[in-house]
């Protein structure tokens, strides 16, 4: 795939990838750092329609299951999510997307999304001197510190749609070939009106900041302990939390209980592994890598979440040498 970088500066082609795995799809957008944990049961489905200037990148992204995603855009950036209309909700570091808001983050931040099933959204990633050159062009005051803090922005109805109608239009793959200079001077005009039009929207209750510590913390502490057999008596004692405070901080930032977290994230793990593996591995000796001993537990809970079974995954990686 291109480098960004060396995109033509007047011209740019579109470019559409598709994956049947989330952590593979999650590796097909240009100059992103990804991770995509699937957490709901199913076989997995992803696109991404992409156009790639040297200052700009336009993208659809289609996902087919709910996931967890950890996200770092590419440096010296700002990146707007916009999902598409009529979506389930989805989270930004634990922070719920109503219909009228979308996302943003600087980059070489790390952020998390918590996204549902059948999950359409549209990104725009442009580069922080050429936005600030626009909009001193265009005599637009934009407040750094909103773009950077917040995680996302409440857009007027009527901006949001236009918007969106620009960016179907753009990123219909049937019809679009090249986009020109003139497609470049566009999006970056609509780009700057959701600047201009924005209300940031922080997180109005006081607990947030706690519940997304206690978070951060438990996912921190699975994740350095993958071989080990993690407890939710283990969570609560790292955390410094009762029982009751956990799952609730999980349910409230990431839709899902810590037990489900536990057990999903870790089923991710061993997937992650086999589709990284050279043949040589057995699955009895990775699932073991991630804290699974039950061996007909494990491949019960991983053909259930996949779709398949954890020998097919093994098989599928051999075979297509990926």
């Amino acid at each position: 795939m291109a480098n960004i970088n060396d995109a033509p500066k007047l011209r740019a082609t579109f470019h559409k990838t598709e994956a049947f795995d989330a952590d593979l799809h999650a590796a097909n957008l240009t100059n992103w750092q990804q991770e995509y944990d699937q957490t709901s049961r199913g076989n997995f489905y992803g696109s991404i329609v992409e156009l790639a200037f040297h200052d700009l990148q336009v993208f659809c992204e289609h996902t087919s299951q709910a996931l967890q995603q950890k996200c770092i855009v590419w440096p010296d950036s700002v990146w707007l999510g916009i999902p598409r209309d009529a979506q389930q909700e989805s989270r930004i570091n634990g922070l719920s997307i109503r219909p009228n808001d979308i996302m943003c983050r600087p980059g070489s931040c790390e952020f998390h999304l918590t996204t549902p099933p059948d999950f359409d959204i549209y990104g725009l990633v442009v580069k922080q001197d050429a936005l600030d050159e626009l909009a001193r062009i265009h005599d637009v005051d934009i407040n750094q510190s909103e773009l950077h803090t917040h995680g996302r922005l409440h857009v007027p109805e009527k901006t949001l749609r236009d918007i969106r109608y620009l960016l179907t239009h753009l990123l219909d793959s049937e019809s679009n070939c090249t986009a020109t200079r003139t497609t470049h001077d566009v999006i970056m005009i609509g780009l700057l009106e959701i600047l201009r039009t924005n209300t940031p929207k922080p997180a109005k209750t006081r607990s947030y900041q706690h519940r997304k510590r206690v978070v951060d913390i438990a996912r921190a502490f699975i994740e350095a302990n993958q071989e080990e057999t993690v407890t939710i008596t283990d969570l609560c004692k790292v955390c410094h939390v009762s029982q009751r405070t956990l799952q609730y901080s999980f349910e409230s930032i990431l839709g899902i209980s810590p037990i489900q977290y536990l057990r999903i994230s870790r089923l991710n793990g061993v997937r992650r592994a086999l589709l990284q593996s050279d043949g040589s591995d057995h699955v009895t000796d990775i699932a073991a890598q991630w804290g699974f001993w039950h061996m007909s537990q494990f491949a019960k809970d991983y053909g259930n979440l996949f779709g398949e079974r954890p020998s097919q995954t093994l098989e599928w990686r051999t075979q297509s040498n990926l």
